[in-house]
């Protein structure tokens, strides 16, 4: 066994966004025993430990911080080297001027190889331990990045990103139906719980279903996909895709959709009811492993139906603001119980470090016109940027907090590597100033170390 000392920061429990402020840890003599098999079998004050760890070899990295490692729940691997792009609009210009060329160089290997390793590489930097990655069309690339993964010791869900149709400029990224249909189905066999076959439970390495969002595919897509879906579901197949994440009238995303499959609304696309009026054409790929990036303009039905089907959302502020996006509603996402975990959205987000996410999350929903304006709890903030996300991963059992039975899986926070965090943190007395000076503060040379079921992290 190994004893970690520190100041422990953590959610813990099982709460949500609303409550996690009653299950917020603080512990300033902390310290994580964790054990051969890289589990948490202690977690707490230090000067009660337990007598049977005595003998084992202690790190000491007070003063500083033990925190959960950050989930990001939406990251663009295709888009690593495409950040801050300048697309001279919002979505659909962006990902017309610059998004779908970018993706097309992954067809190269060596490519490809590179920016699995520059993708791994900022992700470590940034004590991101878990991410719903959006895949590459090529499964070479699809291929670079599950090994280098694996290499690292990293956990990730991702699938290749589906495009059955879509503008000349994506002309490289789109195949048929059967083509599409076929290159997934080889991609779960391969890299679905690769790491721990049968066991969705634990595994580190899983695979999801990703079509780029609605516009990019056809109903002979999604009828395959709702098949697909179905013959996983019971082995933890995830879906992931966009949802609702521009509303320029007339000629934005969601309007685009909804004339476009003439239905009565966006999610009714990947509710299986992409039929003309909304008719059903075939099975639901909504579920509690489905993450919809984004939800920023969803009605009042469509978010009963995310809850009712105990899909979860990815919140993405920072990529919001960057193509003038809106704000998610927060608050009405939230009384529903629908789980909100943070995600970079890189490229379109330009920050990979979650607690930067954080920060930009708590701006937003500040600057928000009431009555949805609101202060979020810094225990909230700190619950999506990591429980959150084990949450909606389906993977709380495992990873999200600091407590004991859990993956070892933190990273160590030390203010002394980032001056401007230490000054911040300097005249904070009471906990939740402390979380909040530490999410808003921190950048990516205080994170010293990162953990991952005990091992250390690398690149």
């Amino acid at each position: 066994m190994h004893v970690y000392r520190g100041h422990l920061l953590h959610i813990s429990g099982s709460p949500t966004a609303s409550t996690a402020h009653l299950s917020l840890v603080s512990e300033p003599n902390g310290a994580l025993v964790v054990d051969t098999h890289g589990k948490i079998v202690f977690s707490g004050e230090f000067t009660e430990v337990p007598a049977e760890c005595a003998s084992a070899t202690v790190t000491d990295f007070r003063p500083g911080f033990l925190l959960p490692g950050f989930v990001d729940a939406h990251v663009h691997f295709p888009q690593v080297f495409t950040t801050d792009a300048y697309g001279g609009g919002e979505l659909l210009n962006w990902l017309d001027r610059c998004v779908f060329p970018a993706e097309a160089r992954f067809s190269d290997p060596d490519f490809a190889r590179e920016a699995a390793r520059a993708f791994c590489a900022a992700r470590v930097a940034a004590g991101t331990t878990a991410a719903l990655v959006f895949g590459s069309a090529f499964p070479v690339a699809q291929d670079a990045l599950f090994e280098e993964t694996q290499r690292i010791g990293l956990r990730m869900v991702s699938g290749r990103g589906v495009q059955t149709r879509g503008p000349k400029s994506a002309s490289a990224l789109i195949t048929d139906d059967a083509t599409a249909e076929k290159l997934c189905r080889k991609e779960i066999e391969k890299w679905h719980c690769a790491d721990a076959p049968g066991r969705f439970d634990e595994a580190m390495l899983q695979v999801a279903l990703v079509p780029r969002f609605a516009l990019s595919v056809t109903p002979t897509t999604f009828h395959w996909m709702g098949v697909l879906y179905q013959e996983w579901r019971d082995r933890g197949l995830y879906f992931h895709t966009h949802l609702s994440e521009n509303d320029a009238p007339g000629v934005g995303e969601i309007d685009s959709v909804i004339r476009d499959f003439d239905i009565p609304d966006y999610l009714s696309a990947y509710d299986g009811r992409f039929l003309p009026g909304g008719a059903s054409g075939a099975e639901s790929l909504l579920g509690r492993r489905t993450i919809f990036a984004h939800a920023v303009h969803c009605s009042a039905e469509e978010l009963n139906r995310i809850a009712a089907t105990r899909s979860s959302i990815a919140h993405c502020p920072t990529s919001q603001l960057f193509l003038g996006s809106g704000t998610m509603p927060w608050m009405q996402i939230a009384a529903r119980g629908i789980t909100i975990a943070l995600g970079s959205d890189v490229g379109a987000g330009d920050e990979w470090l979650i607690s930067r996410v954080a920060n930009d999350c708590f701006k937003v929903h500040m600057s928000t016109k009431a009555p949805d304006a609101t202060a979020l709890d810094p225990a909230a903030l700190l619950f999506s940027a990591t429980l959150a996300g084990a949450r909606a991963l389906d993977m709380e059992s495992l990873f999200g907090n600091l407590d004991s039975g859990k993956d070892a899986d933190f990273i160590v926070v030390d203010p002394a590597l980032w001056p401007p965090l230490e000054r911040s943190l300097s005249g904070v007395t009471d906990v939740s100033g402390l979380v909040f000076s530490l999410l808003m503060s921190m950048r990516e040379p205080a994170i010293a170390r990162v953990f991952v079921r005990g091992a250390v992290v690398s690149t």
